[in-house]
């Protein structure tokens, strides 16, 4: 299970700064009926210059992006959320942090027309280790292919991180633990390979990285376009194609990426081994030259890192004082 200690003390809630536990809504919340919600999950890393966000920028595009296919106004824009994104690890004095922008509708009348209803933002910064499990990086995990589905074309946008994608994600990882595994494979709906509940999927054959491209129902991972670039570094031939459900029995390596899971081999699935078994040198190099972006080993020549200052970034509030009766209306 995940190593999570989740709370800190400080959520961006709507522009201002509130304790943990007064960061609340009303039951009647729209989004708690109608699933109506976007969300990013970003990685802020301790480097040796202190704490860094990772690809923020990409990430506060990727949630515009979801917005707008769900016709969802965001009031806030993306200098107002990174500032907002530098306030919480600064005002929590954490140096590495899971970062949760959340983006859903309120109060306002039932009914599936959305339009209209107020959005609300937060932006929480928890505490989170590695996300698969103690020892999941260097030892990988096993997984299973599941008996549910990616969405269908036309059902749902799955390019958009919607909070209701993950009802799907919430199956395949309750089966997957019912029947052992730390994770789910999930096919699209033509029966072949997609993603995990909540991370990309590579392949490793004959030398060649293989990943399922966006028409099979994937989320267009950050990390799995980074991992793209660094594989490209290294030199090797990086595919994004269909394949079928038979490629993971007779691949060389397998991992998933993503902001929680970062770059994890997966050692057998189905019970049948991944190559030998465990993290192969094409997996272990790729998580090399990632991780390596945060201790200084791999030159950041993209500008991925977003250095939090100590200074107030623009746009950012300071924390209220936490018996403002003010807070009891948020």
């Amino acid at each position: 299970m995940p190593v999570s200690s989740p709370e800190t003390e400080w959520i961006w809630f709507n522009g201002r700064m509130v304790p943990w536990e007064s960061a609340t809504v009303h039951v009647m919340t729209y989004a708690l009926h109608m699933g109506a919600a976007v969300f990013e999950g970003i990685r802020c890393y301790d480097t040796p210059r202190g704490p860094a966000i990772f690809r923020l920028d990409a990430h506060l595009l990727r949630l515009a992006d979801s917005a707008r296919m769900y016709r969802m106004p965001m009031p806030y824009d993306p200098g107002q959320l990174a500032a907002a994104c530098h306030q919480v690890v600064r005002e929590n004095r954490v140096r590495s942090a899971y970062l949760r922008p959340l983006a859903f509708l309120g109060r306002g009348p039932l009914g599936t027309n959305p339009l209209g209803k107020p959005v609300e933002v937060i932006v929480a910064a928890l505490n989170w280790g590695t996300y698969l499990g103690t020892g999941a990086l260097e030892e990988g995990v096993d997984v299973g292919v599941s008996s549910w589905q990616r969405l269908a074309p036309n059902t749902m946008p799955t390019m958009a991180k919607a909070a209701g994608n993950y009802l799907s994600s919430q199956l395949m990882s309750i089966e997957a633990h019912r029947h052992g595994y730390a994770e789910a494979i999930a096919l699209d709906s033509s029966g072949l390979l997609s993603e995990g509940p909540g991370e990309n999927l590579f392949l490793v054959r004959n030398g060649v990285l293989f990943t399922p491209p966006t028409a099979a129902a994937v989320l267009p991972g950050i990390t799995r376009d980074t991992v793209i670039t660094l594989a490209r570094e290294l030199g090797l031939e990086v595919r994004e194609q269909t394949a079928p459900r038979e490629a993971l029995y007779v691949a060389d390596e397998l991992f998933f990426t993503g902001t929680a899971a970062e770059v994890t081999p997966i050692r057998s699935v189905d019970g049948v081994p991944v190559g030998s078994g465990g993290r192969g040198p094409v997996t272990a190099e790729l998580q090399r030259l990632f991780f390596g972006l945060f201790d200084g080993r791999t030159e950041d020549r993209w500008g991925w890192l977003d250095y939090v200052s100590e200074a107030p970034a623009s746009g950012a509030a300071a924390p209220p004082d936490a018996t403002d009766p003010e807070l009891a209306a948020v």
